[in-house]
């Protein structure tokens, strides 16, 4: 009987079980840790709208944890700008401090989707999709400089459009309407 116990006391002590015992310690060790809330409050439309009330032809609401915002894009600009006016629309509205500080303010919204429609017959003309984790801060700022170029200077230099046109294309999920972007 003496020698069964000393089995015992000695098997229970192993390497093996030491081994297999600490590594649940720290796994639930870290999972306790992980597992602190998150506020996943979503803003209302009242907030949203009032976050992009830039001018009466932006509105914007919730559309389930995205934000919408819908823009009307005047048909004669996209007329006088063509192809390249119609696809820079989007992240004009998108890469803006607005978009970031939604992203900052409520850890619920998903995404940010900008949708630009003509103001006479409300065709949609674009539309980009930035989702909450593809830019970090320095991405952040990169975007609102070229998009900032962009605003200020692109009637002038479209490069800069066509720059951020290239930079929202990397980093949204978007799409053209082919009556406006062949």
């Amino acid at each position: 009987m003496n020698e069964h116990c000393n089995k015992l006391q000695r098997n229970r002590h192993s390497p093996k079980k030491l081994l297999v015992s600490r590594f649940l310690c720290i796994f639930f060790g870290f999972y306790a840790l992980g597992c602190a809330k998150v506020d996943l409050t979503l803003p209302s439309d009242r907030e949203v709208a009032s976050i992009f009330a830039s001018s009466p032809s932006v509105s914007a609401s919730m559309n389930g944890n995205v934000v919408e915002v819908i823009v009307e894009q005047p048909l004669y600009q996209i007329r006088r700008g063509g192809h390249l006016w119609a696809k820079v629309g989007p992240y004009i509205y998108l890469f803006t401090a607005e978009t970031e500080s939604i992203f900052q303010q409520f850890p619920g919204v998903a995404g940010v989707r900008v949708v630009t429609r003509t103001s006479r017959r409300s065709t949609e003309v674009a539309r980009a999709l930035l989702y909450r984790d593809r830019l970090n801060s320095i991405t952040w700022q990169r975007a609102l400089n070229i998009a900032g170029k962009a605003r200020r200077d692109g009637s002038g230099r479209p490069t800069f459009l066509e720059e951020l046109i290239r930079w929202g294309e990397d980093h949204t999920d978007y799409g053209y309407s082919e009556e406006f972007v062949s």
